[in-house]
Protein backbone atom coordinates (compact mmCIF):
# COMPACT_ATOMS: atom_id res chain seq x y z
CA UNK A 1 0.00 0.00 0.00
CA UNK A 2 1.15 3.52 -0.70
CA UNK A 3 1.43 5.17 2.69
CA UNK A 4 -1.50 7.27 3.77
CA UNK A 5 -1.07 10.82 4.99
CA UNK A 6 -3.03 13.42 6.93
CA UNK A 7 -3.99 16.67 5.20
CA UNK A 8 -5.87 19.78 6.27
CA UNK A 9 -7.91 21.45 3.55
CA UNK A 10 -9.46 24.91 3.67
CA UNK A 11 -13.01 25.58 2.54
CA UNK A 12 -13.76 24.36 -0.98
CA UNK A 13 -16.41 25.85 -3.26
CA UNK A 14 -17.63 23.50 -5.98
CA UNK A 15 -19.93 23.95 -8.97
CA UNK A 16 -21.14 20.86 -10.78
CA UNK A 17 -23.73 18.11 -10.59
CA UNK A 18 -25.39 16.18 -7.80
CA UNK A 19 -25.85 12.48 -8.53
CA UNK A 20 -28.59 10.81 -6.54
CA UNK A 21 -29.54 7.23 -7.39
CA UNK A 22 -29.71 3.70 -6.01
CA UNK A 23 -26.38 2.60 -4.49
CA UNK A 24 -25.49 0.07 -7.19
CA UNK A 25 -25.98 2.70 -9.94
CA UNK A 26 -23.37 5.21 -8.72
CA UNK A 27 -20.52 3.46 -10.58
CA UNK A 28 -22.43 4.04 -13.82
CA UNK A 29 -24.00 7.47 -13.11
CA UNK A 30 -20.95 9.32 -11.72
CA UNK A 31 -18.88 8.91 -14.93
CA UNK A 32 -21.86 10.22 -16.95
CA UNK A 33 -22.02 13.32 -14.75
CA UNK A 34 -18.22 13.75 -15.01
CA UNK A 35 -18.45 13.70 -18.82
CA UNK A 36 -21.25 16.34 -18.77
CA UNK A 37 -19.17 18.47 -16.40
CA UNK A 38 -16.08 18.21 -18.62
CA UNK A 39 -18.15 19.27 -21.64
CA UNK A 40 -19.62 22.30 -19.80
CA UNK A 41 -16.66 23.44 -17.67
CA UNK A 42 -16.16 26.45 -19.94
CA UNK A 43 -19.52 27.84 -18.76
CA UNK A 44 -18.33 28.03 -15.13
CA UNK A 45 -16.73 31.23 -13.91
CA UNK A 46 -13.71 31.51 -11.56
CA UNK A 47 -12.47 27.89 -11.97
CA UNK A 48 -9.28 27.43 -9.92
CA UNK A 49 -7.86 24.24 -11.48
CA UNK A 50 -9.18 23.73 -15.03
CA UNK A 51 -9.75 20.08 -15.89
CA UNK A 52 -9.55 18.85 -12.29
CA UNK A 53 -12.78 17.43 -10.94
CA UNK A 54 -13.67 16.86 -7.30
CA UNK A 55 -16.18 14.31 -6.05
CA UNK A 56 -17.80 14.83 -2.64
CA UNK A 57 -20.03 12.65 -0.46
CA UNK A 58 -20.97 11.96 3.15
CA UNK A 59 -20.90 8.31 4.28
CA UNK A 60 -23.87 8.72 6.64
CA UNK A 61 -25.61 11.84 5.33
CA UNK A 62 -27.48 13.49 8.21
CA UNK A 63 -30.19 14.84 5.86
CA UNK A 64 -31.68 14.12 2.45
CA UNK A 65 -30.20 17.42 1.19
CA UNK A 66 -26.70 16.02 1.80
CA UNK A 67 -27.35 12.55 0.40
CA UNK A 68 -25.78 11.58 -2.91
CA UNK A 69 -22.54 12.30 -4.70
CA UNK A 70 -21.42 15.67 -6.07
CA UNK A 71 -18.99 16.00 -8.96
CA UNK A 72 -17.72 19.52 -9.53
CA UNK A 73 -14.88 21.89 -10.19
CA UNK A 74 -13.41 24.15 -7.54
CA UNK A 75 -14.15 27.85 -7.94
CA UNK A 76 -12.80 30.94 -6.20
CA UNK A 77 -16.33 32.32 -5.83
CA UNK A 78 -19.87 31.57 -6.97
CA UNK A 79 -21.16 33.66 -9.87
CA UNK A 80 -23.84 32.83 -12.44
CA UNK A 81 -24.07 29.09 -11.77
CA UNK A 82 -24.90 27.43 -15.13
CA UNK A 83 -28.36 25.95 -15.69
CA UNK A 84 -28.92 22.49 -14.17
CA UNK A 85 -25.76 22.75 -12.06
CA UNK A 86 -25.52 23.20 -8.31
CA UNK A 87 -23.10 24.67 -5.79
CA UNK A 88 -21.62 22.93 -2.78
CA UNK A 89 -19.42 24.44 -0.07
CA UNK A 90 -17.20 22.01 1.84
CA UNK A 91 -16.05 23.42 5.20
CA UNK A 92 -12.39 23.19 6.32
CA UNK A 93 -11.68 19.61 7.30
CA UNK A 94 -8.92 17.22 8.29
CA UNK A 95 -8.50 14.14 6.10
CA UNK A 96 -6.59 10.93 5.77
CA UNK A 97 -5.53 10.62 2.16
CA UNK A 98 -4.17 8.06 -0.26
CA UNK A 99 -3.63 8.00 -4.03
CA UNK A 100 -5.51 5.46 -6.14
CA UNK A 101 -4.13 4.43 -9.53
CA UNK A 102 -6.12 1.98 -11.63
CA UNK A 103 -9.68 1.15 -12.61
CA UNK A 104 -12.54 2.93 -10.87
CA UNK A 105 -14.04 -0.41 -9.78
CA UNK A 106 -10.97 -0.94 -7.54
CA UNK A 107 -11.45 2.31 -5.58
CA UNK A 108 -13.44 0.45 -2.91
CA UNK A 109 -10.38 -1.73 -2.12
CA UNK A 110 -8.17 1.37 -1.82
CA UNK A 111 -10.68 2.85 0.62
CA UNK A 112 -10.45 -0.35 2.67
CA UNK A 113 -6.64 0.04 2.79
CA UNK A 114 -7.03 3.68 3.79
CA UNK A 115 -9.51 2.77 6.54
CA UNK A 116 -7.05 0.21 7.96
CA UNK A 117 -4.29 2.85 7.90
CA UNK A 118 -6.57 5.34 9.72
CA UNK A 119 -7.23 2.78 12.45
CA UNK A 120 -3.55 1.75 12.73
CA UNK A 121 -2.52 5.40 13.11
CA UNK A 122 -5.08 6.00 15.89
CA UNK A 123 -7.44 8.29 13.99
CA UNK A 124 -11.23 8.04 13.85
CA UNK A 125 -13.26 8.36 10.68
CA UNK A 126 -15.91 11.07 10.64
CA UNK A 127 -18.93 9.42 8.97
CA UNK A 128 -21.01 12.63 8.97
CA UNK A 129 -18.44 14.90 7.28
CA UNK A 130 -17.64 15.38 3.62
CA UNK A 131 -15.22 12.98 1.95
CA UNK A 132 -13.49 13.95 -1.28
CA UNK A 133 -12.16 12.31 -4.41
CA UNK A 134 -9.85 14.61 -6.35
CA UNK A 135 -9.47 13.43 -9.94
CA UNK A 136 -6.32 14.37 -11.83
CA UNK A 137 -7.06 16.50 -14.88
CA UNK A 138 -5.46 13.86 -17.13
CA UNK A 139 -8.28 11.40 -16.29
CA UNK A 140 -10.77 10.70 -19.04
CA UNK A 141 -14.27 10.07 -17.63
CA UNK A 142 -15.08 8.10 -20.79
CA UNK A 143 -12.31 5.60 -19.92
CA UNK A 144 -12.58 4.94 -16.15
CA UNK A 145 -10.23 1.95 -16.36
CA UNK A 146 -7.11 4.04 -15.76
CA UNK A 147 -7.83 6.52 -13.00
CA UNK A 148 -5.58 8.70 -10.85
CA UNK A 149 -7.61 9.95 -7.95
CA UNK A 150 -6.62 11.09 -4.48
CA UNK A 151 -9.03 9.76 -1.88
CA UNK A 152 -9.73 12.00 1.14
CA UNK A 153 -11.53 10.38 4.09
CA UNK A 154 -12.55 12.86 6.80
CA UNK A 155 -11.10 12.14 10.24
CA UNK A 156 -11.16 13.43 13.78
CA UNK A 157 -8.28 13.18 16.22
Amino acid sequence: MNEGSVKELTELKLIGYRVLCAGERYAEEIPKAAIRLKEREGEIKHVLHPGRQIGAFIVEAPSSEEDGYWIGVQVREYEDTPDNMTTLTIPPQRYASILHRGPNHQIRERYEELHRWIEEEGYTRSHESWNLEIYEKENDPEHPGDMRVELYDSIVG
